[in-house]
């Protein structure tokens, strides 16, 4: 099977999981209401997001929007461009990408995203997230890690050449 192959249906099946659960939240749940899960830890908490993470750029979808399909662009891109991806490089891309049109649909349909996971650790409020947001964030930072442990790879592979042609000389 060939790994872009299944970079994109990773994607696809983030896609379908996050869409399907906010259509149960959607469906189910009145707007801004809580459903507590575990008291104070965890709930079920539906709000829209009319901004990006944070509420950052709140009210600017269609700039929102067009970050989200230059993103999804670059990153098709370079998937086309690489000829080989680990295992670990599959899942984290098909993640983000799957986050990213999940969260794109929500924009295009609704003029904002739907976010219901709701925490409290020790007194501390996160900002209210979801599914997409969750392949978004840990597909990056499995990127990212990755990314270091090739370079450290990179590095020792370079210093062990300069030790072998140094023992030669």
């Amino acid at each position: 099977m060939n790994k872009k192959e299944d970079i994109y249906k990773i994607t696809c099946i983030v896609l379908l999981i996050d869409q399907f659960i906010k259509f149960l939240v959607n469906k189910f749940i009145e707007i801004n209401t809580e459903i507590k899960v575990i008291p104070n830890f965890f709930s079920i908490f539906y709000v829209r997001n009319k901004g990006a993470a944070f509420s950052i750029l709140e009210d600017n979808t269609i700039l929102i929007i067009v970050i989200s399909i230059i993103f999804v662009f670059i990153l098709d891109h370079y998937i086309k461009a690489q000829e080989k991806f680990t295992k670990l490089n599959c899942f984290s891309l098909g993640i983000i990408l799957g986050g990213i049109f999940g969260n794109l649909l929500d924009r295009i349909i609704y003029h904002s995203v739907i976010d219901y996971l709701a925490f409290n650790v020790l007194e501390y409020t996160f900002p209210i997230f979801n599914l997409a947001d969750i392949g978004i964030t840990i597909g990056t930072c499995l990127l990212i890690i990755e990314f270091i442990k090739e370079e450290g790879k990179k590095k020792k592979n370079h210093e062990g050449n300069i030790k072998r042609n140094n023992k030669r000389s």
